[in-house]
């Protein structure tokens, strides 16, 4: 008879047992150290979801910047806030606050607790986007004004503009960052890839700073187009049908949009410092060119005017026919405004042109508390500008007719005037052209 390979031998039977206790200690052992990996698995991840205690986030503040303890749970800190959704992350911002209420004398400890998370992140970014959510609930958590200003000085400093760099961005620049070009243009929204490569074409200029620890990240940005005179229309210069300007000819550049791209460093000011620069980079370029001047929008013309009363209105159109054409009603500025949206897209006649012009021109060069009341006034006078020309049905675009009942304003840049006119301005009057004062 063939033997049964399959057959059990004797010896093999009496060695089972022994092979049998091995294998159990074997995987006895094995599940002792699963269990160990999985015990070590759990305590790591509930360390990482377990929120630090008031004690440890005050040492955030008070323990040495070598500090090992300190830095793990500054470490932990910042992986649940960037893990954590807009509700979250204010009770978190909450938590520094409390934990540093009372510190007595504040003095640098502030500093110091920015400053561990800045290092345990290594990432400049999150100090700005910390900001920016520390701007945004400001009002809503108690004391953390405090926490956001010594913030804001500490990225004054590491945002100085010596260390920014100006770079062009052209139509060859990575996708990536002209796709950042479209996420955060501002000013003039941009709908496609072939308006933005007619933006960035070879007879414009895009220009952006950067920040060595941010690189990829346009901080603010500025748009230029060149022409033979003064702008007064940007849908013409949008539009990408609009034929090629003939560089050579050119005697003015145009800046029509400066978007910050950034909230988080709202308040740092670096925009001045921009537009002085890339003046200085398209002279070198174009030594031909003899003028530069904005076009830029007008945002809050459409509700401060829709705020004035009728005896407003009449003392700035003192023109006996504008001032009749006022009317009598006490909301006579709401009314204007829907008259003068209407007309920027229709036929306007000379009288509502001239009233809306001499409105936009008032409201330009008002002051209060010191600084003019328009936010891009503000942000060109005080680079010592002035506004030299205001431009009816200048933007029809949604956005344009909503602000300001489409009217935009020329500022011009003259290097040769800048100072002068921020004495002018210091004095509450701001510096305007020939043409604005016939208004």
């Amino acid at each position: 008879m063939t033997p049964n390979p399959r057959a059990v031998t004797p010896t093999a039977v009496v060695a089972a047992p022994e092979k049998i206790g091995d294998s159990l200690k074997q995987h006895a052992a094995e599940g002792q150290e699963s269990r160990k990996g999985l015990m070590a698995r759990l305590g790591s991840w509930w360390e990482r979801e377990r929120s630090p205690g008031s004690a440890e986030i005050k040492a955030l503040y008070t323990a040495r910047l070598t500090d090992v303890a300190a830095n793990r749970t500054a470490k932990q800190w910042c992986a649940q806030y960037l893990a954590a959704d807009g509700k979250a992350r204010r009770a978190l911002l909450a938590q520094l606050v409390q934990a540093g209420a009372d510190l007595e004398p504040r003095a640098d400890l502030g500093l110091r607790l920015l400053r561990r998370l800045n290092v345990q992140t290594d990432s400049l970014q999150f100090m700005v986007e910390l900001r920016a959510d520390m701007l945004h609930w400001r009002n809503q958590v108690a004391g953390l004004a405090v926490l956001e200003h010594e913030l804001e000085s500490l990225l004054s400093n590491w945002f100085d503009v010596g260390m920014l760099e100006l770079k062009p961005i052209t139509w060859d620049s990575p996708a990536s960052l002209l796709e950042k070009l479209i996420q955060y243009e501002a000013v003039h929204e941009i709908h496609s890839w072939d308006e933005l490569k007619h933006r960035v074409a070879h007879n414009r200029r895009c220009y952006a700073f950067f920040h060595p620890r941010m690189s990829d990240v346009p901080l603010i940005f500025v748009e230029v187009a060149f022409a033979h005179q003064m702008a007064g229309n940007v849908q013409v210069l949008l539009d990408p049908k609009t034929p090629a300007e003939d560089l050579d000819k050119a005697r003015w550049a145009i800046f029509y949009s400066i978007s910050n791209t950034q909230p988080g460093l709202r308040g740092i000011s670096f925009g001045n410092f921009l537009l002085k620069r890339v003046i200085e980079e398209v002279l070198r370029e174009m030594p031909r060119l003899k003028s530069f001047a904005t076009l830029s929008p007008i945002p809050g013309f459409t509700d401060w005017l829709k705020k004035q009363d009728r005896q407003t209105l009449q003392a700035i159109l003192h023109d006996r026919s504008e001032a009749k054409a006022v009317g009598t009603e006490d909301h006579a500025g709401a009314l204007w405004a829907a008259k003068l949206q209407k007309a920027a897209v229709g036929q306007a006649s000379e009288l509502v042109q001239r009233a809306g012009l001499k409105l936009a021109a008032h409201y330009l060069t008002a002051i209060k508390n010191g600084h003019p009341l328009d936010p891009v006034a503000r942000f060109h006078l005080g680079n010592g500008a002035r506004i030299e020309r205001v431009n009816w049905a200048a933007d029809n675009s949604p956005k344009g007719l909503e602000q300001s009942c489409a009217i935009m304003a020329n500022y011009l840049y003259d290097l040769n005037e800048l100072d002068q006119n921020l004495v002018q301005l210091a004095a509450g009057k701001p510096s305007v052209g020939r043409n604005f004062k016939r208004l």
